[in-house]
């Protein structure tokens, strides 16, 4: 199992949930967290604790977020007028990797970073190898020429496992996406409950 597969796996089993529902992940197995002690009666759990699983959680979904970057984002949704909760969920969403992501050009969060960061796709033509570059409502995400016909993209798209996200209008033909506006909470297609609003507490406290 490549480190990469190894690590998502271990977020699933140490959040207890299946957090991109993926038929593969060990949780839907076994329930209990990794390690030789995952099977212990689970005590009750602080606020402090359950703010930060909900941090670790949502930090988590985005692939390999550093604490540092996540920690940025938060600023940035904190700075942002109305509802913080509601602005780090757009700001996450708008990630070019994340963009990737639910265009189905890949099929994990993971994937979609590597993908950027190996030149696979351009931002309204032009090449941008920056998982976490903010894209605009209105920019058009597109697989490069050459890139389209690697396995990863073909069987992305041709998988049935996730749906196209609703604020992201995707072209099959021409390999691209047009993020068509920053989503509400609401709108997100995540496989399980996310509460950014115990983020926000998490950082406020």
């Amino acid at each position: 199992m490549s480190k990469r597969h190894s690590a998502k796996y271990k977020i699933d089993r140490r959040m207890g949930e299946n957090i991109w529902g993926r038929p593969k992940s060990p949780v839907n197995k076994r329930s209990y967290g990794p390690g030789q002690h995952g099977q212990r009666r689970k005590s009750k759990v602080s606020d402090f604790g359950l703010q930060l699983k909900a941090k670790q959680k949502l930090k988590g979904y985005y692939g390999n977020l550093t604490e540092k970057q996540f920690a940025k984002t938060y600023e940035e949704a904190d700075r942002r007028k109305g509802n913080t909760s509601e602005n780090l969920i757009a700001l996450l969403e708008s990630r070019l990797d994340a963009v990737v992501y639910r265009a189905k050009f890949v099929p994990t969060v993971f994937a979609a970073r590597q993908f950027v960061n190996h030149g696979h796709v351009q931002v309204n033509g032009k090449r941008v190898n920056i998982a976490s570059y903010r894209v605009k409502p209105g920019d058009v995400v597109t697989v490069r020429e050459k890139s389209r016909n690697m396995a990863l993209v073909l069987e992305a798209l041709g998988s049935s496992e996730r749906d196209f996200a609703e604020y992201i209008t995707v072209d099959l033909r021409s390999f691209s996406a047009t993020f068509v506006r920053a989503p509400e909470l609401a709108e997100v297609p995540y496989p399980v409950k996310m509460e950014p609003n115990l983020v926000v507490e998490f950082y406020s406290s």
